[in-house]
């Protein structure tokens, strides 16, 4: 395998990287994971454009050098896709559809992988081609599978593995239905709101699906499953991750377009529950509610031109069958606030009684919590042990 060959700045900013990753992970990578970080250098598999920054700011390579360096070396993640390949808009507007992941989630995902040599891996998200380069390193090229959606992707992840001395096979194709089993790891880089039953059937008894979670009311946290020789799956939930979303699962819902009309009448009430307290950086509560309530999303909006109104939140289902909103008037006063709701659901009282069940259980935290699988693909969250199932509202 080929090590870093583009200079002292390379090899420099790689070692600073190595650095990072030792103190976020508390221990040096493994050995063998070491050497992959070598000899598959992470610059080599960014486009000459990356995007940085909340404003998705370009940052070319030609024109400054310094700084797509250090993005490269950062560890942090790099977008390296907007608007799916596409040009922007009318408006200009730039939404992150591809990137690099930051190296520490990399490195722990990695070794959640618990790979001792000659395990068949398939990664889903092929994206920059890194991860299944350092995948081919460690294992070699003929056990590892990768897919990736986007065509263009796909090809240039193939370009950049061949550049390092790597050719693991890459699949342009449906990650959830690209599974050519029996397996004895799949992890994703693309995190998914449902584990599909191919993946689960697709894995040898007492092999791994590592996947990033995400539901409609938080994207957080990683899934490890262990398969079952009756061919469901299960296993805990662990912090650290936050991915896009697979591009077949994505939702692209809008209040205003899509969920709320002039001709609804809503009906009116109070609660003592404070719209933030659901929505704020308490990713514990937020985790909790989104396994309650895996169909609901939600989303502010700040100054409505509602008299008396400071802010809003709207809760609303997948399927824009019904929504609550809950109006916030931005004083200290008593802790009563407005709400509205319409629909078959009442989405306020169910976000109420999740909130209930999730203090009451102590405020657990997402390692807190299991998903168990079945082979066709049917879903069941559980706080501590399998037997303790989380009550799903709706």
């Amino acid at each position: 395998m080929r090590a870093i060959d583009n200079g002292a700045a390379e090899w420099a900013a790689a070692r600073g990287l190595l650095s990072e990753l030792t103190a976020a992970l508390g221990r040096p990578p493994a050995a063998e994971w070491e050497a992959a970080f070598h000899g598959v250098p992470r610059h080599a598999f960014l486009p000459d454009t990356v995007w940085l920054g909340e404003e998705l700011t370009p940052c070319d390579r030609r024109e400054a050098p310094e700084a797509w360096l250090r993005a490269a070396y950062a560890d942090a993640p790099v977008v390296t896709q907007v608007n799916d390949g596409k040009e922007p808009g009318p408006h200009g507007e730039r939404w992150a559809s591809s990137s690099a992941s930051a190296p520490e989630i990399v490195f722990r995902m990695l070794e959640m992988l618990a790979l001792e040599g000659g395990e068949r891996v398939l990664e889903v998200g092929t994206g920059t081609g890194w991860n299944a380069g350092l995948l081919a390193h460690r294992l070699g090229p003929s056990l590892v599978t990768s897919v990736e959606v986007d065509a263009g992707l796909a090809a240039r992840a193939r370009a950049c593995l061949h550049s390092v001395g790597v050719s693991p096979r890459v699949v342009t194709g449906d990650g959830a239905e690209v599974v050519d089993g029996p397996l004895d790891r799949i992890v994703a880089t693309c995190s998914v709101r449902r584990v599909p039953g191919r993946w689960v059937r697709g894995v040898r008894p007492g092999g791994v699906v590592l996947v990033p979670w995400e539901t409609p009311w938080l994207c957080f946290g990683l899934l490890r499953l262990t398969a079952h020789a009756d061919g469901s799956a299960s296993g805990r939930f662990h912090p650290y991750a936050a991915f896009m979303l697979m591009r077949s699962q994505r939702t692209d819902l809008r209040v205003f377009r899509d969920v709320v009309r002039d001709a609804h009448r809503p009906e009116e009430s109070t609660t003592g529950l404070s719209p933030w307290a659901v929505t704020r950086e308490d990713w514990a509560a937020r985790f909790a509610l989104g396994l309650q309530l895996p169909d609901v999303w939600w989303a502010w909006h700040h100054e409505p031109d509602v008299a008396g109104v400071a802010s809003r939140l709207w809760v609303a289902t997948t399927d824009a069958a019904s929504w609550a909103a809950v109006d916030d008037d931005g004083t200290a006063g008593p802790a009563r606030f407005t709400v509205w709701q319409h629909g078959p659901r009442r989405l306020w009282r169910e976000v109420e009684a999740a909130w209930r069940w999730w203090k009451d259980a102590g405020r657990p935290g997402p390692g807190d919590f299991g998903m168990s699988v079945t082979p066709d693909g049917r879903h069941t969250p559980w706080l501590g042990e399998p037997q303790h199932r989380v009550p799903r509202r709706g």
